[in-house]
């Protein structure tokens, strides 16, 4: 790549520390140049530990975006602030990578794709679990069509007792909901990705406040308080697309079950089918013989040795580059995300009136 992009970071919290700026500085061809949080201790912290020599910091996104010298911004805040801080963003002239989910709520996820049409600026969301090996290599498997096709899904996104306390990830009016829309959004839209089908026709969902009220649970983060835990603690959906394909969503912070997993598909094809739930496996039938294929994702073939790695949000942010270098479609296209979006506002629509929440044919 020919050119250095300079980038600026909106919400410098957990998952921009986690994921955006070590992989971004892992980057050649990227300088993080420009810092916003509200809290300016932690813009500043961030700037020093990923920033260059003359990076600025900012409490307010809108002084960021001023700067003309910006090619892209990552935004890492709450999901009530996506839809605004985005469109902000592509209209002063800057590529945006905003994390997931694309919005709180549908509405908002369209107000993003049009503006992206609109100013003619890429925009992509943080569905890194794209990116994973076992992902990219079952993508290809689908794409190749050794699955056929694939008429029946399961989205997977289950914690036993792994619910976030800090933040906002209690707090309904910032986040727009919990489990679902928070670990839930992940796995549909990996499922999605891999049938490559974005058209559903209707959605039957329910969302359930059974365990959240329980004074000193069992949690990996330590008990939360019952007061502040305003997002449902499970939901589970099921969505039929036009094509007449299935897919069942389900996804927890705390549940009474024992098979856990975040980020997984199930895929059943007419060809074969394929999990994520011991690794990698591709079932079958072959000369009237069922067969199981355990994919290996790493080298072995030396000891010691497993292999040169890329992580997955080192990937995920080469491919963002090169989408913006090339000027070609990033791999999660606003128009993927939004649809993920519109499907999990439906389950929690559904789940509110008891009633099956339909699309229109598009």
């Amino acid at each position: 790549m020919s050119k250095v992009y300079r980038i600026g970071i909106i919400g410098c919290g957990g998952i921009a520390f986690g994921k955006h700026m070590p992989a971004l500085q892992n980057q050649p061809n990227a300088q993080m140049v420009a810092f916003c949080d509200i809290h300016e201790d932690r813009a500043r912290d961030a700037a020093q530990k990923f920033g260059t020599a003359e990076a600025k910091v900012y409490t307010d996104y809108r002084e960021l975006l001023s700067d003309s010298s910006l090619d892209i911004v990552h935004i890492c805040t709450p999901n009530d602030s996506h839809a605004d801080i985005t469109i902000a963003s592509l209209e002063s002239g800057k590529h945006v990578m905003c994390e997931k989910p694309m919005a709180k709520t549908a509405a908002d996820a369209r107000r993003m794709v049009e503006a992206a049409k609109r100013t003619g600026k890429k925009l992509t969301i943080g569905y890194q679990n794209r990116f994973r090996p076992d992902s990219q290599f079952l993508k290809q498997v689908c794409e190749d069509g050794e699955l056929g096709d694939i008429y029946y899904a399961k989205a997977h996104a289950i914690r036993r007792r792994a619910v976030p306390t800090w933040g906002v990830f209690l707090d309904e009016e910032k986040q727009g909901g919990g489990p679902l829309i928070d670990i839930g959004t992940h796995a549909l839209d990996l499922t999605l990705w891999m049938m490559d089908n974005y058209k559903p026709k209707a959605v039957l969902g329910t969302a359930f406040h059974k365990l959240s009220q329980k004074k000193n649970a069992a949690n990996a983060w330590g008990s939360w308080d019952p007061q502040k835990f305003t997002v449902e603690d499970s939901a589970f959906g099921m969505i039929t697309m036009q094509n007449g394909a299935t897919i069942v969503l389900e996804s927890s912070w705390a549940i009474n079950m024992l098979q856990t997993g975040e980020a997984k598909t199930t895929l059943c094809g007419t060809e074969g089918g394929a999990d994520m739930w011991d690794g990698l496996r591709i079932n079958g039938e072959k000369h009237s013989r069922l067969f199981t294929n355990e994919i290996q994702l790493d080298a072995k073939g030396v000891d010691f040795y497993d292999g040169a790695k890329e992580s997955p949000a080192d990937l995920e942010a080469r491919m963002w580059l090169e989408a913006i270098e090339n000027d070609s479609d990033p791999v999660v296209t606003p128009e993927q995300a939004c649809v993920v979006s519109e499907i999990l506002e439906a389950i929690y629509e559904s789940s509110k009136t008891g009633k099956a929440v339909y699309f229109e044919e598009k």
